[in-house]
Protein backbone atom coordinates (compact mmCIF):
# COMPACT_ATOMS: atom_id res chain seq x y z
CA UNK A 1 0.00 0.00 0.00
CA UNK A 2 1.44 3.36 -1.02
CA UNK A 3 2.06 5.99 1.60
CA UNK A 4 0.31 9.39 1.49
CA UNK A 5 2.22 11.89 -0.63
CA UNK A 6 3.20 15.30 0.66
CA UNK A 7 4.43 18.01 -1.67
CA UNK A 8 6.62 20.78 -0.20
CA UNK A 9 6.74 23.83 -2.47
CA UNK A 10 10.22 24.95 -1.33
CA UNK A 11 12.87 23.36 0.86
CA UNK A 12 12.27 23.91 4.57
CA UNK A 13 14.54 22.92 7.49
CA UNK A 14 15.29 19.21 7.72
CA UNK A 15 13.70 18.94 11.17
CA UNK A 16 10.24 19.06 9.60
CA UNK A 17 11.09 16.97 6.55
CA UNK A 18 12.68 14.20 8.64
CA UNK A 19 9.58 14.00 10.81
CA UNK A 20 7.32 13.67 7.79
CA UNK A 21 9.49 11.14 5.98
CA UNK A 22 8.99 8.68 8.84
CA UNK A 23 5.37 8.17 7.75
CA UNK A 24 4.87 9.72 4.33
CA UNK A 25 6.31 10.05 0.86
CA UNK A 26 7.73 13.57 0.78
CA UNK A 27 8.51 15.38 -2.46
CA UNK A 28 10.32 18.72 -2.20
CA UNK A 29 10.78 21.37 -4.86
CA UNK A 30 14.49 20.86 -5.73
CA UNK A 31 15.04 24.48 -6.73
CA UNK A 32 15.60 27.25 -4.20
CA UNK A 33 13.00 29.55 -5.72
CA UNK A 34 9.21 30.01 -5.74
CA UNK A 35 7.43 27.81 -8.23
CA UNK A 36 5.45 29.27 -11.08
CA UNK A 37 1.72 28.65 -10.91
CA UNK A 38 2.03 25.99 -13.62
CA UNK A 39 4.87 24.23 -11.76
CA UNK A 40 2.98 24.40 -8.48
CA UNK A 41 -0.17 22.90 -9.94
CA UNK A 42 1.79 20.16 -11.64
CA UNK A 43 3.58 19.33 -8.41
CA UNK A 44 0.41 19.01 -6.33
CA UNK A 45 -1.57 16.99 -8.87
CA UNK A 46 -1.37 13.75 -6.87
CA UNK A 47 -0.56 15.20 -3.44
CA UNK A 48 -2.52 14.24 -0.34
CA UNK A 49 -1.18 17.28 1.54
CA UNK A 50 0.95 20.33 0.78
CA UNK A 51 3.31 22.57 2.74
CA UNK A 52 3.71 25.93 1.07
CA UNK A 53 4.93 29.49 1.53
CA UNK A 54 3.48 32.98 1.34
CA UNK A 55 4.60 33.15 -2.29
CA UNK A 56 2.17 30.35 -3.20
CA UNK A 57 -1.40 31.25 -4.16
CA UNK A 58 -3.76 28.85 -2.40
CA UNK A 59 -7.00 29.54 -4.22
CA UNK A 60 -9.73 27.77 -6.16
CA UNK A 61 -7.35 26.94 -9.01
CA UNK A 62 -4.91 25.42 -6.53
CA UNK A 63 -7.60 23.19 -5.04
CA UNK A 64 -8.83 22.22 -8.51
CA UNK A 65 -5.29 21.09 -9.37
CA UNK A 66 -5.09 18.81 -6.31
CA UNK A 67 -8.14 16.52 -6.33
CA UNK A 68 -6.73 14.28 -3.56
CA UNK A 69 -5.85 17.13 -1.21
CA UNK A 70 -6.70 16.56 2.44
CA UNK A 71 -4.87 19.52 3.93
CA UNK A 72 -2.57 22.49 3.38
CA UNK A 73 -0.02 23.92 5.87
CA UNK A 74 1.46 27.40 5.43
CA UNK A 75 5.10 27.71 6.48
CA UNK A 76 4.41 31.22 7.80
CA UNK A 77 2.34 32.99 10.41
CA UNK A 78 0.68 35.20 7.78
CA UNK A 79 -1.92 33.60 5.53
CA UNK A 80 -3.24 36.28 3.17
CA UNK A 81 -2.02 33.99 0.35
CA UNK A 82 -4.73 31.46 1.31
CA UNK A 83 -8.37 31.70 0.29
CA UNK A 84 -9.55 30.33 3.63
CA UNK A 85 -13.21 30.67 2.68
CA UNK A 86 -12.67 28.55 -0.44
CA UNK A 87 -10.77 25.92 1.53
CA UNK A 88 -13.61 25.80 4.05
CA UNK A 89 -16.22 25.49 1.33
CA UNK A 90 -14.35 22.45 0.03
CA UNK A 91 -13.90 20.96 3.51
CA UNK A 92 -10.09 21.22 3.38
CA UNK A 93 -8.26 22.20 6.59
CA UNK A 94 -5.56 24.85 6.31
CA UNK A 95 -3.06 26.03 8.92
CA UNK A 96 -0.24 28.46 9.66
CA UNK A 97 2.71 28.65 12.09
CA UNK A 98 1.98 31.26 14.78
CA UNK A 99 3.66 31.63 18.19
CA UNK A 100 6.96 29.92 17.28
CA UNK A 101 8.29 33.02 15.49
CA UNK A 102 6.97 35.65 17.90
CA UNK A 103 10.18 36.44 19.80
CA UNK A 104 12.48 36.27 16.77
CA UNK A 105 10.34 38.75 14.83
CA UNK A 106 9.94 41.10 17.79
CA UNK A 107 13.69 41.04 18.34
CA UNK A 108 14.31 41.92 14.70
CA UNK A 109 11.87 44.82 14.95
CA UNK A 110 13.99 46.16 17.79
CA UNK A 111 17.16 45.59 15.79
CA UNK A 112 15.69 47.71 13.00
CA UNK A 113 14.54 50.39 15.44
CA UNK A 114 18.00 50.77 16.93
CA UNK A 115 19.75 50.52 13.57
CA UNK A 116 17.69 53.37 12.12
CA UNK A 117 17.65 55.47 15.29
CA UNK A 118 21.44 55.38 15.66
CA UNK A 119 22.25 55.25 11.93
CA UNK A 120 24.16 52.00 12.34
CA UNK A 121 24.18 50.84 8.72
CA UNK A 122 24.99 54.27 7.33
CA UNK A 123 27.94 54.81 9.69
CA UNK A 124 29.21 51.26 9.20
CA UNK A 125 29.41 52.04 5.48
CA UNK A 126 31.39 55.21 6.20
CA UNK A 127 33.94 53.26 8.23
CA UNK A 128 34.28 50.53 5.61
CA UNK A 129 34.78 53.09 2.85
CA UNK A 130 37.68 54.75 4.65
CA UNK A 131 35.92 58.10 4.43
CA UNK A 132 35.80 58.85 8.15
CA UNK A 133 38.28 61.56 9.11
CA UNK A 134 37.72 61.54 12.87
CA UNK A 135 35.18 62.44 15.51
CA UNK A 136 33.09 65.59 15.20
CA UNK A 137 30.33 66.96 17.44
CA UNK A 138 27.78 67.28 14.62
CA UNK A 139 28.42 63.95 12.92
CA UNK A 140 25.79 61.23 12.53
CA UNK A 141 23.36 62.50 15.13
CA UNK A 142 20.53 60.04 15.66
CA UNK A 143 17.34 59.63 17.66
CA UNK A 144 16.97 59.03 21.39
CA UNK A 145 15.11 55.85 22.31
CA UNK A 146 14.82 55.85 26.10
CA UNK A 147 11.83 57.75 27.41
CA UNK A 148 10.25 58.17 23.99
CA UNK A 149 6.85 57.01 22.74
CA UNK A 150 6.46 53.68 20.96
CA UNK A 151 3.35 53.12 18.85
CA UNK A 152 2.34 49.51 18.17
CA UNK A 153 0.01 49.01 15.20
CA UNK A 154 -1.58 45.63 15.83
CA UNK A 155 -1.05 44.43 19.40
CA UNK A 156 -1.24 40.71 18.76
CA UNK A 157 1.44 38.20 19.73
CA UNK A 158 4.38 39.90 18.03
CA UNK A 159 3.25 43.45 18.73
CA UNK A 160 2.80 42.55 22.38
CA UNK A 161 6.25 40.98 22.56
CA UNK A 162 7.86 44.05 21.03
CA UNK A 163 5.98 46.38 23.36
CA UNK A 164 7.08 44.37 26.40
CA UNK A 165 10.71 44.74 25.32
CA UNK A 166 10.34 48.52 25.62
CA UNK A 167 10.10 48.32 29.41
CA UNK A 168 13.87 48.49 29.82
CA UNK A 169 13.88 51.82 27.98
CA UNK A 170 11.14 53.43 30.03
CA UNK A 171 9.05 54.08 26.94
CA UNK A 172 5.46 55.24 26.79
CA UNK A 173 3.47 52.69 24.78
CA UNK A 174 0.45 53.41 22.62
CA UNK A 175 -1.28 50.73 20.59
CA UNK A 176 -4.09 50.13 18.13
CA UNK A 177 -6.07 46.93 17.99
CA UNK A 178 -8.88 45.79 15.73
CA UNK A 179 -10.17 43.41 18.40
CA UNK A 180 -10.29 43.75 22.17
CA UNK A 181 -8.14 45.76 24.56
CA UNK A 182 -4.73 44.32 25.35
CA UNK A 183 -5.13 44.06 29.10
CA UNK A 184 -1.64 42.57 29.49
CA UNK A 185 0.04 45.64 28.04
CA UNK A 186 -2.20 48.03 29.91
CA UNK A 187 -1.58 46.28 33.22
CA UNK A 188 2.16 45.64 32.90
CA UNK A 189 3.33 48.66 30.90
CA UNK A 190 0.62 51.24 31.39
CA UNK A 191 0.03 51.07 27.63
CA UNK A 192 -2.93 52.96 26.22
CA UNK A 193 -5.19 51.91 23.38
CA UNK A 194 -5.74 54.86 21.02
CA UNK A 195 -7.19 55.65 17.65
CA UNK A 196 -4.84 55.41 14.69
CA UNK A 197 -4.67 59.17 14.21
CA UNK A 198 -3.53 59.76 17.79
CA UNK A 199 -0.90 57.04 17.48
CA UNK A 200 0.45 58.74 14.34
CA UNK A 201 0.59 62.16 16.01
CA UNK A 202 2.11 61.06 19.32
CA UNK A 203 4.60 58.30 18.47
CA UNK A 204 8.34 58.74 18.06
CA UNK A 205 8.63 55.15 16.80
CA UNK A 206 5.86 53.18 15.07
CA UNK A 207 6.12 49.42 14.63
CA UNK A 208 3.72 47.58 12.30
CA UNK A 209 2.44 44.15 13.36
CA UNK A 210 -1.09 44.11 11.98
CA UNK A 211 -2.23 41.33 9.60
CA UNK A 212 -2.86 42.24 5.98
CA UNK A 213 -6.57 42.78 5.42
CA UNK A 214 -8.52 45.02 3.06
CA UNK A 215 -8.76 47.53 5.91
CA UNK A 216 -4.99 47.57 6.53
CA UNK A 217 -3.72 47.55 2.95
CA UNK A 218 -1.96 50.90 2.38
CA UNK A 219 -2.87 51.97 5.93
CA UNK A 220 0.38 53.91 5.83
CA UNK A 221 0.05 56.26 2.88
CA UNK A 222 0.83 59.88 2.04
CA UNK A 223 -1.85 61.16 4.40
CA UNK A 224 -0.59 59.01 7.29
CA UNK A 225 3.00 60.14 6.77
CA UNK A 226 1.93 63.81 6.85
CA UNK A 227 0.32 63.20 10.26
CA UNK A 228 3.44 61.60 11.77
CA UNK A 229 6.16 63.54 13.58
CA UNK A 230 8.84 64.67 11.16
CA UNK A 231 11.47 62.78 13.15
CA UNK A 232 9.35 59.66 13.68
CA UNK A 233 10.79 56.32 12.62
CA UNK A 234 8.63 53.63 11.01
CA UNK A 235 9.40 49.92 11.44
CA UNK A 236 7.71 47.13 9.47
CA UNK A 237 8.29 43.45 10.19
CA UNK A 238 4.63 42.61 9.53
CA UNK A 239 3.16 42.64 6.02
CA UNK A 240 4.62 44.73 3.23
CA UNK A 241 1.43 46.03 1.59
CA UNK A 242 0.36 47.75 4.82
CA UNK A 243 2.66 50.51 3.52
CA UNK A 244 2.11 52.24 0.20
CA UNK A 245 5.78 52.17 -0.72
CA UNK A 246 5.79 54.95 -3.33
CA UNK A 247 4.31 57.28 -0.70
CA UNK A 248 6.95 56.19 1.81
CA UNK A 249 9.71 57.05 -0.66
CA UNK A 250 8.21 60.50 -1.19
CA UNK A 251 7.81 61.10 2.54
CA UNK A 252 11.40 60.10 3.28
CA UNK A 253 12.83 62.30 0.56
CA UNK A 254 10.65 65.22 1.68
CA UNK A 255 11.72 64.81 5.32
CA UNK A 256 8.13 64.24 6.44
CA UNK A 257 9.33 61.38 8.65
CA UNK A 258 12.72 60.67 10.17
CA UNK A 259 13.47 57.19 8.83
CA UNK A 260 12.27 53.65 8.20
CA UNK A 261 13.40 50.11 8.89
CA UNK A 262 11.79 47.49 6.67
CA UNK A 263 11.93 43.71 6.57
CA UNK A 264 8.92 43.27 4.26
CA UNK A 265 7.85 45.01 1.07
CA UNK A 266 4.73 45.82 -0.87
CA UNK A 267 5.83 43.93 -4.00
CA UNK A 268 8.36 41.40 -2.68
CA UNK A 269 11.03 40.73 -3.71
CA UNK A 270 11.04 44.10 -5.50
CA UNK A 271 11.28 47.45 -3.75
CA UNK A 272 9.56 50.62 -4.88
CA UNK A 273 11.59 52.79 -7.22
CA UNK A 274 13.91 55.01 -5.23
CA UNK A 275 13.55 53.25 -1.88
CA UNK A 276 17.14 52.03 -1.86
CA UNK A 277 18.31 55.64 -2.22
CA UNK A 278 16.18 57.03 0.61
CA UNK A 279 17.99 58.65 3.52
CA UNK A 280 18.08 56.97 6.93
CA UNK A 281 16.64 53.60 5.98
CA UNK A 282 17.61 50.05 6.84
CA UNK A 283 16.33 47.47 4.35
CA UNK A 284 16.40 43.75 5.17
CA UNK A 285 15.37 40.76 3.00
CA UNK A 286 12.44 39.35 5.04
CA UNK A 287 14.50 37.74 7.81
CA UNK A 288 12.13 38.26 10.75
CA UNK A 289 11.94 34.56 11.59
CA UNK A 290 15.48 33.72 10.47
CA UNK A 291 16.99 32.11 13.54
CA UNK A 292 17.97 28.44 13.69
CA UNK A 293 15.47 27.42 16.36
CA UNK A 294 12.61 29.50 14.94
CA UNK A 295 12.86 28.12 11.41
CA UNK A 296 13.20 24.56 12.77
CA UNK A 297 10.15 25.03 14.98
CA UNK A 298 8.14 26.43 12.08
CA UNK A 299 8.98 23.32 10.05
CA UNK A 300 8.07 21.02 12.93
CA UNK A 301 4.75 22.80 13.50
CA UNK A 302 3.89 22.62 9.80
CA UNK A 303 4.70 18.89 9.89
CA UNK A 304 2.54 18.40 12.98
CA UNK A 305 -0.35 20.14 11.25
CA UNK A 306 0.02 17.89 8.21
CA UNK A 307 0.12 14.74 10.35
CA UNK A 308 -3.13 15.73 12.04
CA UNK A 309 -4.83 16.60 8.75
CA UNK A 310 -3.99 13.22 7.25
CA UNK A 311 -5.09 11.44 10.43
CA UNK A 312 -8.41 13.29 10.40
CA UNK A 313 -7.73 14.95 13.77
CA UNK A 314 -7.55 18.62 14.74
CA UNK A 315 -4.32 20.36 13.59
CA UNK A 316 -2.80 22.44 16.39
CA UNK A 317 -2.98 25.74 14.48
CA UNK A 318 -5.88 25.22 12.11
CA UNK A 319 -7.32 28.35 10.50
CA UNK A 320 -10.74 26.91 9.64
CA UNK A 321 -11.76 24.55 12.47
CA UNK A 322 -15.34 24.48 11.21
CA UNK A 323 -14.32 21.94 8.54
CA UNK A 324 -13.83 19.37 11.32
CA UNK A 325 -17.40 19.58 12.61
Amino acid sequence: MSRPRIFVTRRIPEAGLTRLRASFEVVVNPDDRPLTTEELHRGIADADAVIGLLTDRIDAAFFDAAPNLKGYANYAVGYDNIDVAEATRRGIPVSNTPDVLTMATAELAWALLFAVARRVVETDAVMRSGAWTGWGPLQFIGADVSGRTLGIVGAGRIGTAMARMSAGFNMRVLYTSSSSRNEELERDLGARRVEFDELLRESDFISIHTPLRPSTRHLFNADAFRRMKNRAILINTGRGPVIREDDLVAALHAGEIGGAGLDVYEMEPRMAEGLKDCPNTVLLPHIGSATHSTRDNMALLAAENIEAMLAGTRPPTILNPEVLK
